[in-house]
Protein backbone atom coordinates (compact mmCIF):
# COMPACT_ATOMS: atom_id res chain seq x y z
CA UNK A 1 0.00 0.00 0.00
CA UNK A 2 1.27 3.24 -0.96
CA UNK A 3 2.36 5.67 1.95
CA UNK A 4 0.12 8.86 2.58
CA UNK A 5 1.55 11.81 1.61
CA UNK A 6 3.93 10.00 -0.64
CA UNK A 7 4.33 9.71 -4.99
CA UNK A 8 2.81 6.35 -6.07
CA UNK A 9 5.54 4.88 -7.10
CA UNK A 10 3.50 2.12 -9.91
CA UNK A 11 -0.09 2.17 -11.38
CA UNK A 12 -0.83 -0.51 -8.63
CA UNK A 13 -0.47 2.29 -6.04
CA UNK A 14 -1.70 5.18 -7.89
CA UNK A 15 -4.81 3.22 -8.51
CA UNK A 16 -5.43 2.74 -4.94
CA UNK A 17 -4.68 6.03 -3.80
CA UNK A 18 -7.17 7.47 -5.98
CA UNK A 19 -9.92 5.23 -4.58
CA UNK A 20 -8.98 5.66 -1.46
CA UNK A 21 -8.97 9.38 -2.10
CA UNK A 22 -12.11 9.28 -3.48
CA UNK A 23 -13.95 8.01 -0.50
CA UNK A 24 -13.83 11.35 0.84
CA UNK A 25 -14.99 12.74 -2.03
CA UNK A 26 -18.76 11.75 -1.25
CA UNK A 27 -18.86 14.90 1.20
CA UNK A 28 -18.62 17.28 -1.51
CA UNK A 29 -21.90 16.47 -2.51
CA UNK A 30 -23.13 19.72 -0.19
CA UNK A 31 -20.88 22.09 -1.99
CA UNK A 32 -21.71 20.86 -5.53
CA UNK A 33 -25.66 21.03 -4.69
CA UNK A 34 -25.02 24.59 -2.91
CA UNK A 35 -23.71 26.28 -6.66
CA UNK A 36 -26.26 23.79 -8.38
CA UNK A 37 -29.34 24.83 -6.80
CA UNK A 38 -28.98 28.29 -8.47
CA UNK A 39 -29.11 30.24 -4.62
CA UNK A 40 -26.29 32.49 -5.74
CA UNK A 41 -25.62 35.67 -7.81
CA UNK A 42 -23.61 35.20 -10.90
CA UNK A 43 -20.38 36.59 -9.20
CA UNK A 44 -21.03 34.12 -5.90
CA UNK A 45 -21.13 31.15 -8.07
CA UNK A 46 -18.09 31.92 -9.68
CA UNK A 47 -16.30 32.30 -6.81
CA UNK A 48 -17.64 29.22 -5.08
CA UNK A 49 -16.61 27.24 -8.38
CA UNK A 50 -13.16 28.77 -8.71
CA UNK A 51 -12.97 28.31 -4.65
CA UNK A 52 -13.89 24.56 -4.88
CA UNK A 53 -11.86 23.45 -7.58
CA UNK A 54 -8.84 25.86 -5.72
CA UNK A 55 -9.65 23.57 -2.73
CA UNK A 56 -9.73 20.12 -4.18
CA UNK A 57 -6.45 20.86 -6.30
CA UNK A 58 -4.73 21.82 -3.44
CA UNK A 59 -6.20 18.60 -1.14
CA UNK A 60 -5.52 16.02 -3.60
CA UNK A 61 -1.58 17.40 -4.22
CA UNK A 62 -1.01 17.93 -0.61
CA UNK A 63 -2.27 13.97 -0.03
CA UNK A 64 -0.52 12.64 -3.12
CA UNK A 65 3.00 14.58 -3.08
CA UNK A 66 3.35 15.77 0.26
CA UNK A 67 6.92 13.87 0.14
CA UNK A 68 8.10 15.87 -2.59
CA UNK A 69 8.14 19.37 -0.85
CA UNK A 70 9.30 20.94 2.06
CA UNK A 71 7.88 20.95 5.62
CA UNK A 72 7.43 25.02 4.74
CA UNK A 73 5.38 23.76 1.34
CA UNK A 74 3.34 21.37 3.13
CA UNK A 75 2.14 23.78 6.39
CA UNK A 76 1.66 26.57 3.30
CA UNK A 77 -0.59 24.34 1.39
CA UNK A 78 -2.37 23.03 4.82
CA UNK A 79 -2.61 26.72 5.65
CA UNK A 80 -4.44 27.43 2.11
CA UNK A 81 -6.82 24.60 2.85
CA UNK A 82 -7.84 26.58 5.78
CA UNK A 83 -8.46 29.94 4.22
CA UNK A 84 -10.59 28.89 1.45
CA UNK A 85 -12.25 26.52 3.75
CA UNK A 86 -13.33 29.77 6.34
CA UNK A 87 -13.77 32.84 3.22
CA UNK A 88 -15.93 29.94 1.21
CA UNK A 89 -17.88 28.95 4.23
CA UNK A 90 -18.39 32.76 5.35
CA UNK A 91 -19.13 33.62 2.05
CA UNK A 92 -21.76 31.16 1.04
CA UNK A 93 -23.22 29.53 4.03
CA UNK A 94 -22.93 26.32 5.78
CA UNK A 95 -23.14 24.05 2.82
CA UNK A 96 -19.61 24.76 2.63
CA UNK A 97 -18.56 24.10 6.53
CA UNK A 98 -17.79 20.43 5.23
CA UNK A 99 -14.74 21.36 3.62
CA UNK A 100 -13.25 21.45 7.40
CA UNK A 101 -13.99 17.85 6.97
CA UNK A 102 -10.96 17.78 4.62
CA UNK A 103 -8.91 20.02 6.54
CA UNK A 104 -8.78 17.58 9.56
CA UNK A 105 -8.52 14.16 7.21
CA UNK A 106 -5.37 16.42 5.44
CA UNK A 107 -3.93 17.78 8.75
CA UNK A 108 -4.00 13.82 9.86
CA UNK A 109 -2.14 12.51 6.94
CA UNK A 110 0.41 14.82 5.82
CA UNK A 111 1.81 16.00 10.02
CA UNK A 112 3.33 14.23 11.79
CA UNK A 113 1.84 13.03 14.39
CA UNK A 114 2.27 15.19 17.64
CA UNK A 115 1.55 18.13 15.35
CA UNK A 116 -1.57 16.89 13.96
CA UNK A 117 -2.84 15.66 17.29
CA UNK A 118 -3.19 19.06 18.10
CA UNK A 119 -4.35 20.91 14.34
CA UNK A 120 -7.03 18.37 13.87
CA UNK A 121 -8.89 19.34 17.08
CA UNK A 122 -7.96 22.93 16.51
CA UNK A 123 -9.60 22.38 12.75
CA UNK A 124 -12.27 20.79 14.49
CA UNK A 125 -12.99 24.07 16.75
CA UNK A 126 -13.13 26.70 14.33
CA UNK A 127 -15.49 24.44 12.57
CA UNK A 128 -18.20 24.28 15.85
CA UNK A 129 -17.96 27.86 16.18
CA UNK A 130 -17.51 28.68 12.50
CA UNK A 131 -21.08 26.99 12.26
CA UNK A 132 -22.68 28.12 15.26
CA UNK A 133 -21.82 31.92 13.93
CA UNK A 134 -23.64 30.82 10.33
CA UNK A 135 -26.36 28.87 11.66
CA UNK A 136 -27.21 29.10 15.36
CA UNK A 137 -29.18 25.88 14.47
CA UNK A 138 -27.75 23.68 12.29
CA UNK A 139 -26.64 19.82 13.29
CA UNK A 140 -23.19 20.18 13.08
CA UNK A 141 -22.44 16.98 15.93
CA UNK A 142 -23.68 13.93 13.71
CA UNK A 143 -23.37 15.65 10.04
CA UNK A 144 -19.61 16.88 10.74
CA UNK A 145 -18.32 17.29 13.94
CA UNK A 146 -17.84 13.55 14.36
CA UNK A 147 -16.44 12.89 10.34
CA UNK A 148 -14.04 15.91 11.08
CA UNK A 149 -12.73 14.48 14.31
CA UNK A 150 -12.62 11.08 13.54
CA UNK A 151 -11.58 11.13 9.93
CA UNK A 152 -8.80 13.43 10.85
CA UNK A 153 -7.06 10.82 13.78
CA UNK A 154 -8.17 7.58 11.32
CA UNK A 155 -5.95 9.11 9.12
CA UNK A 156 -2.99 9.97 11.61
CA UNK A 157 -3.44 6.10 12.70
CA UNK A 158 -3.61 4.83 8.83
CA UNK A 159 -0.33 6.74 8.45
CA UNK A 160 1.53 5.90 11.69
CA UNK A 161 0.23 2.44 10.97
CA UNK A 162 1.69 2.37 7.04
CA UNK A 163 5.19 3.79 8.08
CA UNK A 164 5.17 1.10 10.99
CA UNK A 165 5.03 -1.32 8.39
CA UNK A 166 7.26 -0.22 6.18
CA UNK A 167 10.10 -0.02 9.07
CA UNK A 168 9.30 -3.65 9.83
CA UNK A 169 9.71 -4.61 6.15
CA UNK A 170 13.22 -2.71 5.72
CA UNK A 171 14.22 -3.72 9.45
CA UNK A 172 13.12 -7.80 7.95
CA UNK A 173 15.30 -7.11 5.63
CA UNK A 174 18.18 -5.58 7.50
CA UNK A 175 18.04 -8.93 9.12
CA UNK A 176 18.43 -11.23 6.44
CA UNK A 177 21.23 -9.38 5.10
CA UNK A 178 22.57 -9.68 8.44
CA UNK A 179 22.27 -12.88 9.07
CA UNK A 180 23.17 -14.23 5.19
CA UNK A 181 26.50 -11.51 6.13
CA UNK A 182 27.36 -13.68 9.38
CA UNK A 183 26.49 -17.19 7.38
CA UNK A 184 29.53 -15.87 5.03
CA UNK A 185 31.79 -15.35 7.52
CA UNK A 186 31.53 -18.62 9.56
CA UNK A 187 31.74 -20.20 6.24
CA UNK A 188 35.04 -18.36 5.56
CA UNK A 189 36.06 -18.59 9.03
CA UNK A 190 35.03 -22.54 8.30
CA UNK A 191 37.16 -22.60 5.24
CA UNK A 192 39.90 -20.75 6.57
CA UNK A 193 40.26 -23.18 9.64
CA UNK A 194 39.94 -26.04 7.64
CA UNK A 195 42.57 -24.94 4.97
CA UNK A 196 45.14 -22.84 6.34
CA UNK A 197 46.91 -26.06 8.27
CA UNK A 198 46.37 -28.35 5.56
CA UNK A 199 47.65 -26.41 2.73
CA UNK A 200 50.74 -25.22 5.23
CA UNK A 201 51.26 -28.57 5.34
CA UNK A 202 51.18 -29.86 1.77
CA UNK A 203 53.28 -26.46 1.15
CA UNK A 204 56.03 -27.78 3.42
CA UNK A 205 55.76 -31.05 2.27
CA UNK A 206 56.47 -30.04 -1.24
CA UNK A 207 59.52 -27.75 -0.60
CA UNK A 208 60.72 -30.84 1.52
CA UNK A 209 59.91 -33.51 -1.63
CA UNK A 210 61.57 -30.93 -4.21
CA UNK A 211 64.87 -30.92 -1.95
CA UNK A 212 64.90 -34.52 -1.69
CA UNK A 213 65.06 -35.62 -5.42
CA UNK A 214 66.24 -36.79 -6.82
CA UNK A 215 69.04 -37.79 -4.39
CA UNK A 216 66.07 -39.45 -1.72
CA UNK A 217 63.62 -40.89 -4.38
CA UNK A 218 62.12 -42.98 -1.08
CA UNK A 219 62.05 -40.63 1.04
CA UNK A 220 60.44 -38.09 -1.49
CA UNK A 221 57.65 -40.75 -2.05
CA UNK A 222 56.70 -40.68 1.31
CA UNK A 223 56.66 -36.64 1.31
CA UNK A 224 54.05 -37.37 -1.80
CA UNK A 225 52.03 -40.03 0.05
CA UNK A 226 51.66 -37.47 2.71
CA UNK A 227 50.80 -34.58 0.43
CA UNK A 228 48.06 -36.76 -1.12
CA UNK A 229 46.51 -37.86 2.20
CA UNK A 230 46.36 -34.63 3.38
CA UNK A 231 44.96 -33.08 0.41
CA UNK A 232 42.06 -36.13 0.73
CA UNK A 233 41.18 -35.35 3.86
CA UNK A 234 41.12 -31.43 3.39
CA UNK A 235 38.74 -32.36 0.52
CA UNK A 236 36.76 -33.87 2.91
CA UNK A 237 36.80 -31.50 5.23
CA UNK A 238 35.75 -28.70 2.75
CA UNK A 239 32.72 -31.48 1.57
CA UNK A 240 31.52 -31.70 4.87
CA UNK A 241 31.78 -27.51 5.73
CA UNK A 242 29.96 -26.88 2.46
CA UNK A 243 26.87 -29.59 2.46
CA UNK A 244 26.11 -27.97 6.30
CA UNK A 245 26.12 -24.73 4.76
CA UNK A 246 23.67 -25.44 1.77
CA UNK A 247 21.62 -27.23 3.99
CA UNK A 248 17.75 -25.44 4.06
CA UNK A 249 15.93 -25.48 7.92
CA UNK A 250 12.09 -25.70 8.37
CA UNK A 251 12.14 -21.87 9.67
CA UNK A 252 13.87 -20.54 6.95
CA UNK A 253 12.01 -22.31 4.58
CA UNK A 254 8.66 -21.36 6.49
CA UNK A 255 9.27 -17.42 6.04
CA UNK A 256 10.17 -17.86 2.78
CA UNK A 257 7.00 -19.37 1.73
CA UNK A 258 4.81 -16.94 3.51
CA UNK A 259 6.64 -14.37 1.48
CA UNK A 260 6.50 -16.09 -1.85
CA UNK A 261 3.21 -17.18 -1.40
CA UNK A 262 2.06 -13.48 -0.14
CA UNK A 263 3.74 -12.19 -2.96
CA UNK A 264 1.75 -14.39 -5.50
CA UNK A 265 -1.44 -13.17 -4.01
CA UNK A 266 -1.98 -16.39 -2.36
CA UNK A 267 -3.55 -16.72 1.32
CA UNK A 268 -1.38 -19.16 3.37
CA UNK A 269 -1.65 -20.49 6.45
CA UNK A 270 1.14 -21.71 7.37
CA UNK A 271 2.78 -23.69 11.28
CA UNK A 272 4.15 -21.94 14.16
CA UNK A 273 8.19 -22.51 14.79
CA UNK A 274 7.13 -24.05 17.63
CA UNK A 275 5.37 -26.96 15.53
CA UNK A 276 9.17 -28.25 14.48
CA UNK A 277 10.59 -30.81 17.02
CA UNK A 278 13.87 -29.43 18.57
CA UNK A 279 15.39 -33.49 18.08
CA UNK A 280 14.67 -33.69 14.82
CA UNK A 281 17.63 -34.84 12.65
CA UNK A 282 18.93 -32.19 10.36
CA UNK A 283 19.13 -34.43 7.46
CA UNK A 284 15.15 -35.46 8.33
CA UNK A 285 14.81 -31.42 8.49
CA UNK A 286 16.69 -30.74 5.18
CA UNK A 287 14.44 -33.25 3.50
CA UNK A 288 11.23 -31.60 5.25
CA UNK A 289 12.75 -27.89 4.14
CA UNK A 290 13.22 -29.12 0.26
CA UNK A 291 9.91 -30.67 0.35
CA UNK A 292 8.21 -27.64 1.70
CA UNK A 293 10.34 -25.52 -0.80
CA UNK A 294 9.48 -27.41 -4.06
CA UNK A 295 5.91 -27.42 -2.88
CA UNK A 296 5.46 -23.92 -2.68
CA UNK A 297 7.06 -22.81 -5.53
CA UNK A 298 4.60 -25.60 -7.38
CA UNK A 299 1.61 -23.50 -5.65
CA UNK A 300 2.83 -20.40 -6.98
CA UNK A 301 3.78 -21.13 -10.60
CA UNK A 302 1.36 -24.47 -11.62
CA UNK A 303 -1.36 -24.13 -9.20
CA UNK A 304 -3.52 -21.03 -10.08
CA UNK A 305 -5.13 -21.07 -6.62
CA UNK A 306 -5.71 -18.40 -4.33
CA UNK A 307 -5.10 -20.44 -1.07
CA UNK A 308 -2.38 -22.54 0.18
CA UNK A 309 -2.17 -24.62 3.89
CA UNK A 310 0.88 -25.91 4.90
CA UNK A 311 0.56 -28.38 8.19
CA UNK A 312 3.13 -29.98 10.14
CA UNK A 313 2.17 -32.68 12.59
CA UNK A 314 3.90 -35.63 14.41
CA UNK A 315 2.01 -39.37 13.85
CA UNK A 316 1.27 -41.89 15.69
CA UNK A 317 3.72 -44.17 14.29
CA UNK A 318 6.50 -41.98 15.58
CA UNK A 319 6.39 -40.04 11.70
CA UNK A 320 6.46 -36.03 10.93
CA UNK A 321 4.48 -35.24 8.17
CA UNK A 322 4.34 -32.08 6.08
CA UNK A 323 1.46 -31.55 3.95
CA UNK A 324 0.97 -28.81 1.74
CA UNK A 325 -2.73 -28.15 -0.19
CA UNK A 326 -4.10 -25.72 -2.53
CA UNK A 327 -7.35 -25.30 -4.19
CA UNK A 328 -5.73 -25.00 -7.77
CA UNK A 329 -6.42 -26.97 -10.53
CA UNK A 330 -4.49 -30.56 -9.54
CA UNK A 331 -2.01 -31.98 -10.93
CA UNK A 332 -2.41 -31.70 -15.05
CA UNK A 333 0.97 -34.02 -15.59
CA UNK A 334 3.32 -37.24 -13.99
CA UNK A 335 5.38 -36.26 -11.88
CA UNK A 336 8.31 -33.92 -13.03
CA UNK A 337 11.85 -33.67 -12.26
CA UNK A 338 11.62 -31.65 -9.01
CA UNK A 339 8.83 -34.05 -7.16
CA UNK A 340 11.17 -36.79 -8.49
CA UNK A 341 14.19 -35.64 -7.92
CA UNK A 342 12.20 -34.71 -4.43
CA UNK A 343 11.54 -38.15 -3.70
CA UNK A 344 14.53 -39.28 -4.17
CA UNK A 345 16.03 -37.14 -1.03
CA UNK A 346 13.10 -37.97 1.47
CA UNK A 347 14.06 -41.85 0.30
CA UNK A 348 17.76 -40.80 1.82
CA UNK A 349 16.50 -39.75 4.25
CA UNK A 350 14.49 -42.76 5.16
CA UNK A 351 11.14 -40.72 4.77
CA UNK A 352 8.62 -40.81 1.86
CA UNK A 353 6.41 -38.63 -0.49
CA UNK A 354 2.82 -39.00 -1.50
CA UNK A 355 0.98 -36.73 -4.30
CA UNK A 356 -2.96 -36.35 -5.16
CA UNK A 357 -5.81 -34.24 -4.86
CA UNK A 358 -6.62 -32.55 -1.78
CA UNK A 359 -10.02 -33.50 0.17
CA UNK A 360 -11.66 -30.79 -1.56
CA UNK A 361 -10.07 -30.73 -4.85
CA UNK A 362 -6.71 -29.09 -5.55
CA UNK A 363 -3.21 -30.66 -5.41
CA UNK A 364 -1.70 -32.12 -2.28
CA UNK A 365 1.44 -33.22 -1.39
CA UNK A 366 2.40 -34.93 1.54
CA UNK A 367 5.90 -34.99 2.83
CA UNK A 368 7.01 -38.47 6.08
CA UNK A 369 10.08 -38.69 7.67
CA UNK A 370 11.09 -40.26 11.19
CA UNK A 371 10.78 -37.70 14.08
CA UNK A 372 13.46 -39.22 16.12
CA UNK A 373 16.75 -38.60 15.32
CA UNK A 374 18.63 -41.57 13.59
CA UNK A 375 21.24 -43.49 14.60
CA UNK A 376 24.89 -43.16 14.02
CA UNK A 377 25.24 -45.85 11.48
CA UNK A 378 22.93 -44.54 9.35
CA UNK A 379 23.83 -43.45 5.40
CA UNK A 380 24.45 -39.89 4.81
CA UNK A 381 22.46 -37.89 2.44
CA UNK A 382 23.38 -37.36 -1.43
CA UNK A 383 23.98 -33.84 -0.55
CA UNK A 384 26.46 -34.65 2.77
CA UNK A 385 28.64 -36.78 0.04
CA UNK A 386 28.33 -34.47 -2.99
Amino acid sequence: MPAVGHKPENRRQLLVKVLWTSIWMVYLSAPVSDLWSGGHSGPALALGALGLASFVGAYVALIFFRHTGSPLRVHTGLGVLMLLALVLALALGSQWLVLFVYCSVAAGAVLPRRRASWVIPASVAVLVVLGLHIDGTADLWPALFIPALLGGFAMAGVRQMIRTTRELREARAAVADLAASQERLRLARDLHDLLGHSLSLITLKSELAGRMLPGEPEAAAAQVADIERVSRQALVDVREAVSDYRRPTLRVELASAATALGAAGISSRLPETSAIPDDLHPDQESALAWALREACTNVVRHSAGTRCSVALTEQADETLCLSVTDDGRGADAPRGNGLTGLGERLALADGALETGPGVRGGFQLRAVVPARPRTSGARETAQDVA
